[in-house]
């Protein structure tokens, strides 16, 4: 199968049948070598990024769309557009290499159209290109009902930066295990090693390191032994913010695929116990791998957050983190599929969610105990509006500031896309009064 063609097919399965790119991806990279695997996630990635402008050009150089059983070869002109736009392949290279993939795909007929059309866009994409630019969904590659809802939030100056964050490829952030190493302890392996990194500039940040290229994890020193891990500057912030004491009982809730859970343990290993629930059955094995690769515990169940009562054991808890389910419009250009998955009617679902779960968690912790609610996020209706809604329904709940609160909007802390190099977040950290 030529990589082309299994970009096309990836791609079809995504955006014409609704799968993550997480869940299609693997599959497909599974028996490729590392240079082809590497290749097949820039074209998925790319396309994804720049969806509404290639199809744009589709639809421009086509007389009717492609349908059915040939609409993956719809998706294989994309990945044709997006190899002569956006990458450093020759150009007769991306048209046959593309046009090649016609016969992986069983359209070998269909051969001469692919060929036609990836040849009319070299002539005429200046043309083409101008008109894109002309819309703010083609300019910006974000659906209208996102831009609308940025545009709103921050303004159009600020919307248009978010969303041009939003196409770029996002950095990789690496977690150093306390239990292990200092950050810069750990620094000076990975200058042995020939790895460049630069440290957070968040004063709480004290285990985030910065790669300065990507690469994989089994090159990183210790990754086996779990003196390192592969995690979001911003998302870092939570174990910090939550602040674990010893002694303490400590719920992870909404926690796969655990990567917060495990940082507050490498924090704070003298707690008294650790629960991490999640609804999702199947992400719960991230949670017990990233457990066993970093020899610590914590009490995993499978339970929704919103109806605790069904899990839980009866002793009230000293702190919380509320990770909530969101939009996770914050993190978009580390999964591009977001945009053209979520819907705009989602966000409303998603903040009665969110409010349920608060709501049902906030009567499990102690009185003087802490919430840290987290989502990544960039939207106000999910973030500052559903902690204001929540601080004016419950008296005994009062705003902790969080330091490093600039960019701030309202309540908590909102982080937008690449401030310092990480992704879009929220927090708000809560104390129950006594």
């Amino acid at each position: 199968m030529s990589v082309r063609a299994l970009a096309a097919k990836v791609l079809n399965q995504v955006v014409e049948q609704g799968q993550s790119l997480s869940q299609a991806l693997p599959p497909a990279q599974q028996d490729l070598s590392p240079k082809d695997r590497a290749l097949l996630q820039l074209l998925c990635y790319g396309v994804l990024r720049t969806l509404p402008r290639l199809d744009f050009f589709c639809r421009s150089l086509m007389k009717k769309p492609l349908k059915g059983k040939q609409r993956v070869l719809h998706f294989l002109i994309l990945v044709g557009f997006y190899q002569l736009l956006y990458t450093r392949i020759p150009s007769h290279a991306a048209v046959g290499e593309t046009v090649n993939g016609t016969k992986a795909l069983k359209s070998p007929a269909l051969k001469g159209m692919v060929n036609g059309v990836l040849r009319s866009f070299l002539r005429e994409q200046e043309s083409l290109i101008e008109q894109a630019d002309q819309q703010d969904t083609l300019r910006y590659c974000h659906p209208s009902w996102l831009v609308k809802r940025l545009q709103e939030a921050y303004g159009e100056t600020l919307a248009a930066k978010i969303m041009d964050e939003n196409n770029q490829q996002a950095p990789m952030w690496l977690r150093v295990n306390a239990l292990h190493h200092s950050r810069e302890q750990y620094q000076a392996l990975l200058n042995e090693a020939e790895l460049n990194s630069f440290s957070a500039s968040d004063v709480e940040n004290s285990n985030a390191l910065r790669l300065e290229k990507a690469t994989d994890v089994y090159k990183l020193p210790g990754f086996e032994q779990g003196w390192v891990s592969v995690q979001d500057g911003a998302a870092q912030l939570a174990a910090h913010y939550l602040d674990a004491q010893p002694g303490e009982l400590i719920l992870d809730a909404c926690c796969a695929p655990g990567g917060k859970t495990v940082h507050t343990l490498e924090l704070q290993p003298k707690i008294k116990e650790m629960v991490a629930v999640d609804a999702d059955q199947k992400r719960l094995i991230r949670v017990h791998e990233n457990l066993q690769r970093l020899q610590l515990s914590a009490t995993v169940i499978h339970g929704d957050a919103s109806q605790p009562d069904s899990w839980w054991s009866g002793e009230l808890f000293d702190r919380i983190l509320c990770d909530a389910p969101c939009s996770a419009t914050g993190v978009i250009r580390r999964h591009p599929d977001i945009r053209w998955l979520r819907r705009d009617s989602d966000i409303a679902d998603l903040v009665a969610l969110q409010k349920s779960i608060l709501t049902a968690l906030w009567d499990k912790l102690k009185p003087g105990g802490v919430l840290l609610y987290a989502t990544c996020s960039i939207l106000p209706d999910e973030n500052e509006l559903q902690i204001q809604s929540f601080l004016q329904s419950r008296s005994d709940a009062t705003l902790i500031e969080l330091s490093g609160q600039y960019n701030s909007r309202g309540e908590g802390r909102q982080l937008l896309p690449n401030e310092d190099g990480m992704d879009g977040f929220y927090y708000a950290k809560l104390h129950k009064s006594l």
